[in-house]
């Protein structure tokens, strides 16, 4: 295995272990994916492709990422529903001196309380990701939606 086929399934896991902390509920561990000082941004390919800074969703480090599960737990309001992740491989565009950029694909399924499942989210992930604590961790994970409607307010991390 190459280097950089084995460094693509290091992040792979990544984002799968990722994927399944929030599909699972265990929004807790959603903030330990990242590095202390992150950026988290949920935004459109509009906004995106213009370098636009607005966002759905906007965290600027760990504690504001520990804030966003605080009010998912106990002040939100919101309809109960679950997310499924489907993540496509990444691809790494660059490694540099300890830094890696990677993109990945990805479809979120929502399902309510009705049981019926929804496509509810597309895009891609584009990725800043550092080793930190032995670990791969995001420096910088930019959720870019591929619609530019959401139906509902985004209250759970993508």
């Amino acid at each position: 295995m190459t280097e950089v086929a084995a460094l693509a399934a290091r992040i792979d896991a990544l984002n799968r272990l990722y994927g399944h902390a929030i599909d699972d509920g265990d929004y807790e561990r959603w903030p330990q994916f990242f590095v202390a000082d992150a950026l988290y941004k949920i935004t459109t390919r509009w906004n995106h492709d213009r370098a636009m800074p607005a966002g759905l969703m906007l965290c600027q480090g760990r504690p504001m990422m520990e804030d966003r599960v605080s009010a998912i737990r106990s002040a939100n309001i919101y309809e109960p529903h679950h997310y499924r992740h489907l993540i496509d491989p990444p691809v790494v565009t660059r490694a540099s001196g300890g830094a890696i950029s990677a993109t990945a694909g990805f479809a979120v399924y929502r399902t309510m309380q009705s049981g019926v499942p929804e496509i509810f989210c597309t895009g891609k992930y584009v990725d800043r990701i550092v080793k930190a604590d032995g670990r791969l961790k995001f420096s910088e994970r930019i959720v870019v939606c591929d619609g530019e409607r959401i139906d509902t307010m985004i209250v759970l991390p993508l």
